[in-house]
């Protein structure tokens, strides 16, 4: 009927029936037809602009999940049973609600029943819409243009094949997908030199998940854990908030220095392969040191691999798993950062009587990660598209790393760190004196995103003159102008108008 006015902000993302039944089902919930007819297939479709047989596929299908009825010559009309019952439901939640409401304080002060405050922890932070501005030099997000996705929708698909559903659609307990073990054995940590036996690795959603096990097992009030400073925050914030000590170690051109510091530790975390944030690349030499460090001293080697498939290296270094031969080393990997972010996958490597153990604690939290993710993934890694798309991320990333190479010695020359380790950002060492909030406010106003680098540091009292710079997701063409504004602003805060500026001006 016409006095139905109905529009929807279509958009590209999404189906048109998707979004047409989205839209007709909250009116629905609201009660909005009451019991008056919807508008006809064709009425709906000159109103929303779409043709009539998409109408006609999204009524039936409400009329098939109970939410419409089809009254011959008369129209579709909302089921009053369906609304019906979801009214009176609502109707008790909301009575439940109220009577509880009525009983409990208004004002609880969670704050004083909190066990530990997180609050006080440092997060690496970027804008949500980090992807809206012209020069995102943010870290660890992909470039969503290389994705093969069509590829990926194929092993989707295949997993929801009939005969291969029955691998993922029931409960596992706390079970992985054999299948994805098998691949991450074959072709993920084969090429790190790392072999293993099938009870040795677990699934997890992630490194922070792999991570925060490891913690909860491991780390008690009297646990000291040494860490890379500057290191990964999310690391010291998870191993601190599980009651450790955690101890700054040193670093050089090798990677970590093994010294007195680490003698004393319980345990010691390392990204050897591109240490967080500096991407200094662990020397053999270094290597081999820390193992023998750590039978030495007794303590426990826990690894990051933290980007080494998508290491811009000819010639990558094995895992320090790989070399180790007394069980000191705990690997962790991830296939979120080089296959997507979004899709959360990771994995443990240890001992069997630890992953057992890590395995009973993840049943607890949520018993395992979704099963048809880990299938698809499996299907992507067998088929040959996770190798080919790894080539693919370092053809790309080789090429921006150039660019951004180039850009920096002209406009900020000197400012690199690590010039040659082959990351996929670059730790940056600025003109004293910088106010990073400042700068990178000032940045954003021009359309620049940086990562400060003082967060990395453990001291409170760390150097503010280090900022981090990503290029994996900015456009190649973005690159050079957006370093040519990074430097002149820079320049303006570094060095202000009655003093001579030493930065080379963009021209």
């Amino acid at each position: 009927m016409s006095e139905h006015l109905l529009h929807i902000d279509f958009t590209r993302a999404r189906g048109l029936q998707e979004q047409i039944r989205e839209h007709l089902t909250t009116m629905i919930h609201q009660n909005h037809f009451g019991d008056r007819a919807l508008p006809s297939c064709r009425k709906m479709a000159e109103m929303l602009k779409v043709s009539r047989n998409t109408i006609v596929l999204v009524y039936e299908k409400l009329v098939d999940e109970g939410f419409l009825i089809s009254r011959e010559r008369s129209g579709y009309f909302v089921n009053l049973d369906y609304l019906s019952q979801n009214t009176q439901l609502v109707s008790r939640t909301f009575s439940l609600n109220s009577s509880v409401s009525d009983s409990c304080s208004s004002s609880i002060c969670w704050k004083d029943r909190l066990v530990r405050d997180l609050s006080s922890y440092q997060n690496i932070r970027k804008p949500s819409d980090w992807q809206d501005y012209p020069y995102p030099f943010v870290f660890g997000q992909p470039d969503h243009s290389l994705f093969p996705l069509n590829q990926w929708r194929e092993c989707s698909r295949l997993a929801q094949r009939q005969s291969a559903m029955k691998a993922w659609v029931s409960d596992f307990m706390d079970n992985d997908d054999e299948f994805l073990v098998d691949q991450l054995k074959q072709h993920v940590l084969s090429k790190r030199g790392i072999q293993v036996s099938t009870d040795e690795i677990l699934v997890t959603v992630g490194t922070q998940n792999s991570l925060y096990l490891l913690a909860s097992l491991l780390v008690g009030e009297n646990t000291r854990l040494g860490m890379e400073d500057p290191g990964y925050p999310d690391a010291r914030n998870i191993f601190a908030h599980h009651g450790a000590e955690v101890v700054p170690l040193g670093m050089d051109d090798q990677g970590v220095i093994p010294d007195s510091q680490m003698d004393t530790c319980n345990y010691v975390y390392l990204t050897p392969s591109h240490q967080v944030p500096t991407n200094v690349t662990m020397s053999m030499e270094r290597r081999q040191a820390l193992l023998s460090e750590s039978s030495e001293k007794d303590f426990i080697i826990i690894e990051d691999d933290y980007e080494s498939e998508t290491n811009l290296q000819a010639q990558p270094h094995p895992a320090l798993k790989s070399l180790d031969q007394s069980g000191r080393v705990i690997y962790v990997g991830s296939l979120s950062k080089s296959l997507s972010p979004g899709l959360r996958i990771g994995f443990l490597v240890a001992d069997a009587e630890l992953i057992q153990q890590a395995r009973m604690l993840r049943r607890l939290m949520y018993r395992h990660p979704p099963m048809n993710n880990q299938r698809t993934a499996a299907l992507f890694i067998s088929m040959g598209y996770y190798d080919s798309y790894l080539r693919k991320l370092r053809k790309s990333y080789g090429e921006k790393w150039q660019v951004m190479s180039e850009a920096l010695e002209r406009y900020l020359p000197g400012s690199i760190i690590n010039h040659t380790s082959g990351g996929c950002s670059f730790w940056l060492q600025l003109p004293g004196g910088i106010d990073l909030d400042s700068l990178v406010s000032s940045c954003a106003t021009e359309g620049i995103i940086i990562e400060p680098g003082d967060i990395h540091f453990l001291s409170s009292k760390s150097p503010g003159n280090f900022i981090r710079l990503g290029f994996s997701a900015i456009a190649p063409e973005a690159i050079t102008p957006g370093i040519q504004i990074l430097a002149q602003v820079i320049s303006a805060q570094a060095y202000p108008l009655d003093c001579p500026s030493r930065l080379p001006v963009a021209v």
